[in-house]
């Protein structure tokens, strides 16, 4: 039995096959998943499983070294832009037009789907390494 909470096999798959500056995407329900990225879809009900529930067992796992963030989050959803870099002490957030952010997520190693419906709920998460340089 792993010693972290992250039990999802296909989550702890992909971060365990991540390289440096590969990117993972957590989402929200309604985001575009593009064709060709691997889809973890965790929607159960609307709400379920929660965008800041999921976002804090996969940091309990990923090294992260930067983040993506649309600018329509700040706009739309300031308080969900503020949890999620709460979330992520020390780690300043890269913010690029929800356009740019979905065009990233088609060189994405996976998109995680929530059950998310606050509008902008997305982040894409940058590994980083676990050793120093």
């Amino acid at each position: 039995m792993k010693k972290t909470p992250l039990l999802n096999p296909d989550i702890s798959r992909v971060i365990a096959s991540m390289g440096h500056y590969q990117t993972l995407v957590v989402c929200d329900a309604g985001f575009p998943i593009p064709e060709g990225v691997e889809r973890i879809d965790l929607a159960l009900t609307p709400g379920m499983a929660p965008f800041l529930d999921v976002l804090r067992t996969v940091l309990s796992e990923l090294c992260v070294e930067e983040v993506i963030v649309a600018r329509e989050t700040l706009d739309v959803s300031p308080d969900r832009y503020a949890e999620m870099i709460e979330a992520l002490p020390g780690i300043e957030a890269k913010v690029v037009p929800h356009t740019s952010f979905k065009e990233l997520s088609h060189s994405a190693r996976a998109v995680i789907r929530s059950g998310e419906c606050m509008p902008y709920s997305n982040i894409m998460l940058v590994s980083g390494v676990t050793y120093g340089d």
